[in-house]
Order: C-alpha cells, then sequence, then structure tokens
C-alpha cells in the first residue's frame, strides 16, 4: 500500500514549494498591521518569523495561509497566487498550525488528527482507507501513534502539541505553517517539538514557515530567518549571516552579544544586564 505521505528519493524527489510575500499590507478593520511588506520562505526548508510583540508576526502567517484577506500584494507559492485559489485548494497545499489551537472537550487524539483530511473530502468523496493511512502516517510520523486512542484533554503539553503537528501532517501538504509551536511548554519540551518540526523537513521534505518567540532556539532550528519590527521586515538570511548585536538592538532595543555556541557554531545570543537608574543590587 503506498503511503499517502510520501518520502523524499531518487524516485520521490522533494517536491516541496516555495512561499513569496511582495508588497502585502494587511490588518484588522481600520488598523494595518502590516504595510508593503516582501519576504521569500525557500522551499524544503525553515524560514523561522522573529520579532518584538505586536510586530506582525502572526498576522502575516495568517496573511501567508489565506485566513486574512490581503489590502494590497500577493502571496504565492510556486509563483501560484493564492488569492485566485478556493480555500479548500489552499488548504491541500498548505496546512495551518494557530497559536493555542482549542479542541472540544473530551476529543480523541484519532479524531482530531482525522479533522486535517477535511480539505480532501467531497459529497462524492467521503471517508476512505486513504484518509485512515493518512491519519495513521501522521501520528506514527510524530511518535504518537500510541496517543490515538486517548482524549486530547489528558495529554501533557508536548503530546498535546504533537497531537496538533499531526493534524497538520494530516492534510499531506508541501508546506507548514507553524505559530509558535512552543508556547506555553518548558525548554525541555521546545527543543522536543522543534527537533520533530526538524525531523520532518528532512524526512518528509517539507517547507516550514513558523513564528518563534524564543532568539536562540530560533538560530538553531531555522534555516533562514525573517526579522520584523513595526510591519516592516528589516533583515532576512541565514542565521550565521544576519544575526548581529546592532540587529538585536534595532530590533528589539535590546543589548546582547553575539559569540559562537560551542555546541552548533551557530550565533548565540547574550542578552547583557540592565542598568536602571535609581536601582542598585546590592544587598548590603
Amino acid at each position: 500500500m503506498t503511503s499517502p505521505i510520501p518520502q523524499p528519493s531518487a524516485d520521490h524527489p522533494n517536491t516541496a514549494g516555495g512561499v513569496d510575500a511582495s508588497s502585502v499590507t494587511v490588518g484588522y478593520g481600520q488598523r494595518t498591521i502590516i504595510r508593503d511588506l516582501s519576504a521569500t520562505f525557500p522551499a524544503g526548508k525553515i524560514t523561522t518569523i522573529v520579532g518584538p510583540n505586536g510586530c506582525g508576526k502572526s498576522t502575516l502567517l495568517r496573511a501567508m495561509s489565506g485566513l486574512l484577506n490581503l489590502d494590497t500584494g500577493t502571496v504565492s507559492v510556486d509563483g501560484q497566487n493564492i488569492s485566485d485559489m478556493k480555500r479548500k485548494d489552499v488548504a491541500r497545499i498548505l496546512g495551518m498550525l494557530p497559536q493555542s489551537p482549542v479542541a472540544p472537550e473530551g476529543l480523541l487524539v484519532s479524531d482530531l488528527v482525522a479533522r486535517g483530511r477535511h480539505p480532501h473530502q467531497a459529497w462524492f468523496r467521503q471517508w476512505s482507507s486513504t484518509d485512515e493511512d493518512a491519519v495513521f502516517e501522521a501520528l506514527k510520523q510524530t511518535g504518537s501513534a500510541d496517543l490515538a486512542s486517548r482524549t486530547l484533554d489528558e495529554l501533557s503539553g508536548g503530546q498535546r502539541q504533537r497531537a496538533w503537528i499531526s493534524m497538520v501532517l494530516a492534510q499531506n501538504t508541501d508546506i507548514l505553517f507553524l505559530d509558535e509551536p512552543t508556547t506555553y511548554l518548558d525548554l525541555a519540551t521546545s527543543v522536543d517539538i522543534l527537533e520533530l518540526v526538524d525531523s520532518l523537513r528532512q524526512k518528509l521534505g517539507r517547507t516550514v514557515v513558523m513564528v518563534l518567540h524564543d532568539l536562540n532556539l530560533a538560530v538553531r532550528y531555522s534555516d533562514y530567518l525573517v526579522v520584523m519590527k513595526e510591519g516592516q521586515v528589516i533583515a532576512s538570511g541565514a542565521p550565521a549571516d544576519i544575526i548581529t548585536a546592532e540587529l538585536l538592538q534595532q530590533a528589539f532595543d535590546l543589548r546582547a552579544r553575539v559569540i559562537e555556541d560551542p555546541e552548533t557554531g551557530d550565533p548565540l545570543i547574550v542578552p547583557l544586564r540592565m542598568k536602571r537608574p535609581g536601582f542598585s543590587s546590592s544587598l548590603s
């Protein structure tokens, strides 16, 4: 039986698409959040969007997934404008996991993951063995097969996030959008989830675009970074090429040293202590 989640190989090469945002302006109601933004998210790579709170990171992800209508500009996948596509067709090529998703109480993990097959359903094509296989394969890829018969409520934070990622994988899309996938997770669990994301990118050849707040984790687990401030991209590229003390000051108003990570050789950000006027740290 052919797996519904293809593995990249010489016979079945990586076909993940790249994403391009061009001159995008978008907001909520009369409030513009992002203005005339352009950015490229390379195929088959992990690109992480970083920036201070309120700069438009999640808004950009929602706009690129088609969940928000653009005021101006275009978002394209492999040159195809998603605004010209039906919502269901977009969901067949692009899977979106929002920040802190909510599921009905008592929902089984297997039923949650099955929801990822919705874009492939139609009145003439109901649930099939292909859908069943996709759910099983998605759970297996995230190491969650043993959780299938448990409810989401009884899982740990890390287990729940694996279940949600399984749901997005079951969509069988070339592109995964993950909005803050480590929210509310401790450091060890955050690393575990990001190791999973990286392994999925390597094994399945997916294009991954995610939003993270932890800069050092973003550097370690990303091929590319897009740095935002006030609805604009102020830097983009490989972490080693763009992460500097000057950029951190510009983007985050953060005084920091950037040194070489002794484990990976990546840039390692070391924040400097802030000196507050009139405050003494002396205990004497």
